[in-house]
C-alpha cells in the first residue's frame, strides 16, 4: 500500500470528513470532533489514488509557474485579460497603461515595483466598487475594505467587519472578482462555510459553482 503524509488534521463542529490538496501539495484533512481516528485514517486510505493525481496536478501547476522577465511583448494579466509590456523611451512617466503597459526603459530594473504600485493601485478602486455593490443588496454593513500581499489568501472576513482582498485579485477576470468579495461579504453574517452560508452566497452570486472551479484551475497564473 502507498505510504502518503498528512500535513495536518483538523478537528470541529463539520459533519463530514474531507480531505484538501492545498496550494503546496500538502495533503490536509478536515474531520468532525467526535470521528475517531482511524475512521478519519480508513477515510484517506480510500482516496489515495485521488490524493496522488491532485498533488500530481498541483506539483505540475507550480513547476509552470510564469517566471516573469519583464522583456518587450511580456503579457500581464489585468481583469482576466492578457496586456502586452511596451519598454519605450519616450514616455513622460516611469509607468502607464493606455490599452497596453507602457514602461519607461530608464526603469526596467524596477518594474515589479511598478507593476505591483499600479495593480494595488487599481485593485482598490475596482474591489471597493464591488463591495458597495454588493453590500447595497442585501444592506449589509462592513467596516473597512483593505488590500493584503498575502499569497494563500484572495480574502477574508475579520470578527470585526473588515474586508481584506488580495491585490493579485485584480489579475482576475470581474466576475472572479465579484464572487471572492461576495463570498467575504457572506462571511459578515455566516462565519462557516455551511450549506446555509453557500445558499446566501448562491442568491448573490449563483454561478459560484463555476467560480470556484475557475479559482482551482487559474489562481496561479495571479502572480507576478
Amino acid at each position: 500500500m502507498d505510504v502518503i503524509k498528512v500535513s495536518k488534521i483538523i478537528k470541529s463542529k463539520r459533519k463530514t470528513i474531507a480531505i484538501e490538496i492545498n496550494k503546496k501539495a500538502e495533503i490536509v484533512v478536515k474531520a468532525p470532533c467526535n470521528v475517531p481516528d482511524e475512521i478519519v485514517w480508513d477515510f484517506v486510505n480510500k482516496k489515495i489514488e485521488w490524493i496522488k493525481r491532485k498533488q500530481y496536478l498541483v506539483r505540475q501547476r507550480n513547476n509552470s509557474k510564469i517566471q516573469r522577465e519583464f522583456v518587450q511583448g511580456e503579457g500581464f494579466l489585468y481583469l482576466g485579460k492578457i496586456y502586452k509590456l511596451n519598454i519605450v523611451t519616450d514616455l513622460s512617466s516611469p509607468f502607464e497603461f493606455k490599452e497596453d503597459f507602457f514602461l519607461s526603459s530608464s526603469y526596467v530594473d524596477y518594474a515589479r515595483d511598478l507593476f505591483v504600485k499600479w495593480y494595488k493601485e487599481n485593485a482598490l478602486s475596482e474591489i471597493k466598487k464591488s463591495v458597495e455593490q454588493y453590500a447595497f443588496l442585501r444592506n449589509l454593513r462592513y467596516k473597512k475594505v483593505r488590500l493584503s500581499s498575502g499569497r494563500c489568501r484572495l480574502g477574508s472576513c475579520s470578527a470585526k467587519g473588515n474586508l481584506n482582498f488580495n491585490w493579485r485579485l485584480i489579475m482576475a477576470p470581474q466576475d472572479i472578482i465579484n464572487y471572492v468579495v461576495v463570498h467575504e461579504l457572506m462571511h459578515l453574517v455566516e462565519k462557516n462555510h455551511s450549506k446555509r452560508f453557500w445558499h446566501k452566497v448562491s442568491e448573490l452570486f449563483p454561478n459560484f459553482k463555476q467560480a470556484r472551479k475557475w479559482l482551482r484551475d487559474n489562481a496561479y497564473l495571479l502572480d507576478i
